[in-house]
């Protein structure tokens, strides 16, 4: 049996939605033949930064090496600025952008649908068919 592919993958997220975030994570651990990195700040590991240019600069860190960016739809609203910064980052490296809707979302933001190569459901086979799908 050939090797797995260890899909390294950034995570954008909001600590106040940090449920849905582990969530996210435990699907990904718990899929069947699916290895991945995560490249994401946690909140029990945060960033530290003196000034708005050092947390920009350490995101651009965290999403210049991975496969793919997933972006958990649901929390758009609330975070437009930060979430759009990763999303401009993430098309500046040319890397894919994965839409996860929550369970029981009713509507995505239209900033997501536009920026993701795909939008998924809150599933562990749709999100890593799409991570297996467009991760570079």
């Amino acid at each position: 049996m050939p090797a797995l592919k260890n899909y390294r993958l950034f995570i954008s997220h909001a600590w106040d939605y940090g449920v849905d975030y582990y969530r996210l994570i435990e699907f990904l651990e718990e899929a069947k033949l699916f290895k991945m990195i995560n490249y994401s700040v946690p909140q029990h590991d945060p960033i530290n930064f003196r000034s708005t240019r050092q947390l920009q600069q350490s995101l651009q860190n965290h999403i210049r090496p991975v496969n793919a960016v997933l972006i958990i739809s649901g929390m758009y609203v609330n975070y437009r600025d930060w979430i759009q910064y990763e999303i401009d980052v993430a098309n500046y490296y040319s890397k894919p952008i994965i839409g996860v809707r929550p369970w029981g979302a009713q509507r995505t933001p239209v900033e997501v649908q536009n920026a993701a190569k795909t939008m998924v459901g809150w599933n562990t086979n749709s999100i890593v068919s799409a991570i297996r799908k467009y991760a570079i």
